[in-house]
């Protein structure tokens, strides 16, 4: 049975643990995307030295479990004479994780806008890294925003992980309190709650933006070429007729 003042003695602990929670999560995932667009970037780069060190780290991250990169970034490295804290090896660890998965959302996003839009800008004499900021990644983001939306929401939960090298975050504070209570029940409801409680607002904000942003009425590559003018081009040009 509950008993509300044992939950009340339980929170305050749990609080503090849910607190470690959020920020470590919020610093990844903030940290890895911006990797995750600079990786992203660097695959589909014209440089094969940005390529070649891009995608093997890429592939590398995504074919190996989050749990066994913690493991080697806190366990392993001090054996190499880097010792890290437990808060810093968790951040570091889940913005590896997240910006390899991330690199490829927004490469695919990139690689979505049509080719044509490319060649007009460049005809009209834009440099590639204008073209990019100017005209391709606006449009990207539009079309990245489900999927970066879903990360978002899966690292609060995947940020769980960094109890097993014994940061005190939500997770590791109620095994704690579980071991030293055996109020297993109670405690892990608890924390389930307030798991519950810290990702639905999330994924709730995450719809809305999506609904701002119209992502889901947005037209698809494949189905037609988008209209988009560029500096210097008659109104109403067709930006993919206009390159050739």
């Amino acid at each position: 049975m509950f008993s509300i003042e044992e939950m009340i003695t339980f929170l305050p602990p749990l609080l503090k643990g849910a607190y470690l929670t959020i920020a470590v999560s919020l610093l990844s995932f903030g940290l890895s995307l911006i990797a995750g667009l600079i990786l992203g970037i660097a695959r589909i780069s014209r440089y094969w030295p940005l390529r070649a060190l891009a995608t093997p780290y890429v592939q590398f991250i995504r074919g190996t479990p989050l749990l066994l990169q913690l493991f080697f970034i806190y366990y392993v490295l001090p054996y190499g004479g880097i010792i890290l804290s437990p808060f810093v090896s968790g951040v570091l660890g889940l913005s590896m994780n997240y910006s390899a998965y991330m690199a490829e959302v927004f490469r695919g996003g990139i690689l979505a806008i049509p080719k044509g839009q490319w060649e007009a800008g460049l005809s009209i004499g834009m440099s590639r890294r204008l073209l990019l900021r100017r005209i391709i990644l606006p449009q990207a983001m539009r079309i990245v925003v489900p999927a970066i939306g879903n990360f978002f929401v899966s690292i609060f939960k995947d940020s769980a992980l960094v109890s097993v090298i014994t940061m005190r975050d939500l997770m590791f504070s109620g095994q704690i309190l579980a071991a030293a209570t055996f109020k297993h029940f109670e405690i892990f409801a608890m924390v389930a709650v307030m798991y519950f409680i810290i990702s639905y607002p999330t994924a709730k904000f995450v719809e809305w933006i999506e609904v701002k942003l119209d992502v889901s009425k947005r037209r698809t590559a494949t189905s037609q070429v988008r209209t988009f003018r560029f500096p210097g081009l008659r109104r109403g040009t067709n930006a993919a007729e206009s390159a050739d």
